[in-house]
C-alpha cells in the first residue's frame, strides 16, 4: 500500500465525485486517463508519483501537484461540491474519548 494524502483531494469524474486519498488513487486516475490529453503535465505528474512509491519525492508534493492538475483540467472538486455523506470526518475520535 502506498502513502496517504493528510487530507483527501476530490475529483469530478462523468457522474460521480471521486475521492483521492493516496497514491493508489492517483495511480488509478491517471491510469483512465484519456490518451489523447496526455501531455507533459500528465508525464510529470506521473514520474512524480512513480518516485514518492519509491521513496524519492514527497507525498505532500504529489499531492499539491495532483490538486493543480485537476484543477488545471477541470476535475478539481471543492469540499463544497460534495455530498456531505461522501466526506471523510476528520474530526471523529477513535475510543469514545
Amino acid at each position: 500500500m502506498f502513502a496517504l494524502f493528510n487530507k483527501p483531494l476530490y475529483a469530478q469524474r462523468r457522474y460521480f465525485v471521486q475521492e483521492i486519498t493516496g497514491l493508489d488513487d492517483v495511480f488509478d486516475f491517471l491510469d483512465e486517463w484519456p490518451q489523447e490529453k496526455r501531455n507533459l503535465a500528465y508525464d510529470t505528474l506521473v514520474r512524480y508519483c512513480r518516485e514518492a512509491a519509491n521513496g524519492h519525492w514527497p507525498i505532500d508534493a504529489v499531492r499539491e501537484n495532483f490538486r493543480v492538475f485537476l484543477k488545471q483540467n477541470g476535475k478539481l472538486a471543492e469540499l463544497e461540491d460534495v455530498p456531505p455523506h461522501l466526506r471523510r470526518d476528520t474530526g471523529a475520535k477513535i475510543g469514545g474519548s
